[in-house]
């Protein structure tokens, strides 16, 4: 079973379940723990190979991974602790399992805040996958890795997070970032599929005006889905809750707030 904390408040019965994405940890919810735990319960879940999630049967590590198995990994954690409906916050690829578990098992999920989503690979991201499918087996994943996080956080107010995202992709293993990297493949049959199906869940995107990866797409498809809204954080890049927790936590929870 994936390695999970959680953080309990016997004043609240909400729960708050954190989705971290692909080469990071739960580590990367640091700057959210203080603020939520005060009004919520806390569920922060590292995925497989991530983390301190490494001691998983090592069965699972040689099948071909898919969005729907490494959701079900989450999904085997929430049935452990016998979890009620509950809000579900995501960054970057962690939005993407997010939206897949409310797709598979609707009932689980309240809402959704999907901060740095990813819901569509722009032409930039296409030719980043195509140069990482490219040379993955042969080039050290932590090249790759480090290149991937300059381009998707250039600027130098997005420093934090680029280094918190390369610390912590530094404990998984070149099979592993393989293993995820195969991933791609998946993502956009899977992401038109979520364009073109509103769930109609209450869903918060936040963004950084500097996310010139994601930030396009989003725009578009909270225009088609009637349960959507969007934030934009000015001067911010992939990594909201990073680099803008205060504004984020804000945010967040006054829309988890309203839809009481």
């Amino acid at each position: 079973m994936l390695h999970y904390k959680t953080y309990p408040n016997p004043n609240s019965e909400e729960w708050v379940v954190f989705v971290h994405g692909a080469g990071g940890s739960s580590a990367v919810w640091y700057k959210q723990i203080k603020d939520f735990k005060e009004q919520f319960n806390l569920l922060l879940i590292d995925l497989r190979g991530h983390g301190k999630s490494t001691n998983l049967p090592q069965a699972i590590y040689q099948k071909e991974y898919t969005f729907e198995d490494v959701t079900r990994d989450i999904i085997e954690v929430l049935d452990e602790l016998k979890m009620p409906p509950a809000h579900f916050m995501g960054v970057s690829l962690g939005t993407i399992l997010a939206r897949q578990l409310a797709e598979m098992e609707p009932w689980r999920v309240k809402s959704l805040v999907l901060a740095g989503a990813v819901t569509r690979l722009t032409i930039k991201s296409r030719v980043l996958v195509f140069l990482g499918n490219t040379f993955k087996k042969v080039i050290p994943y932590m090249w790759l890795y480090r290149l991937f996080a300059y381009i998707i956080l250039p600027r130098k107010q997005h420093s934090e997070s680029r280094n918190l995202f390369i610390r912590e992709a530094k404990k998984l293993c070149q099979k592993e970032f393989i293993r995820w990297f195969k991933l791609t493949k998946d993502i956009n049959p899977l992401l038109r599929y979520f364009k073109e199906v509103d769930i109609r869940i209450p869903t918060l995107y936040v963004m950084g005006d500097q996310d010139v990866m994601f930030l396009e797409p989003v725009i578009q498809i909270v225009k088609e889905h009637k349960n959507a809204m969007l934030k934009v954080l000015e001067q911010c890049g992939h990594v909201v809750n990073v680099e803008r927790p205060q504004e984020f936590n804000q945010l967040s929870m006054a829309f988890l707030k309203s839809l009481n």
